[in-house]
């Protein structure tokens, strides 16, 4: 199944990775992950720095699936208002789950210090627009909440939003913590790393067909009969996790993006802040190093492919009609559109961790619409769990929470 449809921006900005790799020959290996997207990306470079043996597979051109469609925003603040989070899972969880999601960001950044490279990682504040009256007093309670929960928060009446932005919405949440970054080059920037440095095997157009558990571990069978022996597998496939599931456990969303031709900086907005709202579906917008602007949302439910193909072009003009009437001074005028598919669960937290029954077989899934953030930290806590450290996230993010 595509993971997107229409050309994304990053793909058509960077040199493909060119690298066709498949596995041919049985291998033995300690750790498999599966998908070369940004959590895989991350979950090799966790496990390369702790000296866990471990091979990448993907049915595809490596990173050539959700994260090729990724708008690439990095905010502490989860799909799910704070305070409704709260409802859902308890206060101390939904303030757990914030402030990992605050950490994340600069592990994130950190990750790429130490292998020497830039993704075009770059802080940025964030601001969250309130879309109308209901909006401003849910804002009202959601700084109420972060300020008790000691996150980073600001609250900006309607003048002062009007005056950062030049736009009239009635209120805003604002925190300087954020950041974006090329999401297909950070995928790919780490696992070239490690590649080169000889502490990772990748094999690309590789489907694992079939799989079978062992006293030891598991083995993994390819389309073309090729054998992988090892003692855990990672399944980091993005929504196409939930293959590897005996049931569902998660809500297929499909988003639709779009990109400007690059602009005079004059055009952009103050410090290039993400920016988003408080509607559902929400708009959401950021701007890129060689002066674009990229607007997404109209997201939907998922039903399959040749459907959300055949709503791009109708999701663009609108998301281009909203950002006009937001932005009408800015000359924007989309160069391509495209759309991709993410996963979402019921209560808004992801699913990190190994499912009952399962035992050496780990997930990563259900981001909404933070990715990158989820996956640092899915990255980090499988990491733990295969070395066997303790890592209290583990239960905050676990299969098993909802029975607590």
């Amino acid at each position: 199944m595509d993971l997107h449809s229409g050309m994304p921006f990053w793909v058509v900005l960077n040199p493909l990775y060119n690298y066709f790799n498949p596995l041919k020959n049985n291998i033995e290996t300690h750790t498999v992950i599966i998908g070369s997207g940004i959590t895989g990306a991350l979950v090799a470079h966790t496990l390369c720095t702790l000296g866990v043996k471990c091979v990448v597979v993907d049915k595809r051109t490596i990173g050539t699936g959700s994260t090729a469609a990724s708008t690439a925003q990095l905010q502490y603040e989860i799909d799910v208002p704070l305070i409704d989070l709260i409802e859902k899972v308890g206060e101390k969880q939904a303030v757990d789950a914030y402030k990992c999601c605050l950490q994340s960001i600069t592990d994130v950044e950190n990750v790429f210090k130490s292998i020497g490279k830039n993704p075009d990682f770059e802080r940025v504040p964030t601001y969250l627009l309130a879309s109308d009256r209901s909006g401003k007093k849910l804002l009202e309670k959601e700084f109420n909440a972060r300020k008790n929960a000691g996150l980073p928060v600001e609250y900006l009446e309607q003048d002062l939003v009007k005056s950062d932005l030049g736009i009239d919405a009635k209120a805003a949440l604002y925190n300087d913590t954020s950041a974006q970054l090329d999401c297909y080059k950070g995928a790919t920037y780490i696992l070239d790393h490690y590649l080169q440095k000889k502490e990772l095997q990748l094999f690309s157009h590789t489907l694992i067909e079939d799989y079978v558990e062992t006293q030891s571990g598991y083995e993994l069978v390819t389309e073309h009969g090729s054998k992988i022996t090892c003692k855990n597998v990672v399944i980091a496939a993005g929504y196409e996790a939930g293959e590897f599931l005996p049931k569902k456990v998660m809500d297929l969303l499909t988003t639709f993006a779009i990109v400007s031709h690059p602009l005079d900086e004059k055009h952009l907005w103050k410090n290039r802040a993400l920016i988003w709202e408080t509607k559902e579906p929400y708009l959401y917008m950021r701007t890129t190093n060689d002066n674009r602007i990229i607007v997404g949302g109209e997201d939907e439910d998922f039903n399959n492919p040749d459907k959300r193909d055949k709503s791009l072009r109708k999701k663009a003009a609108i998301l281009e009609k909203k950002f006009k009437k937001m932005f009408p001074e800015i000359p924007f005028v989309t160069d391509m559109s495209w759309a991709g598919t993410f996963s979402a669960t019921a209560g808004g937290l992801p699913y990190i961790g190994t499912y009952p029954n399962k035992p050496n077989m780990y997930f990563a899934l259900g981001y909404g619409g933070n990715g990158i953030t989820f996956s640092m930290i899915a990255a980090q806590v499988i990491g733990n769990l295969i070395t066997g450290k303790a890592d209290p996230r583990a239960e905050l993010f676990g299969f098993d929470r909802s029975k607590r």
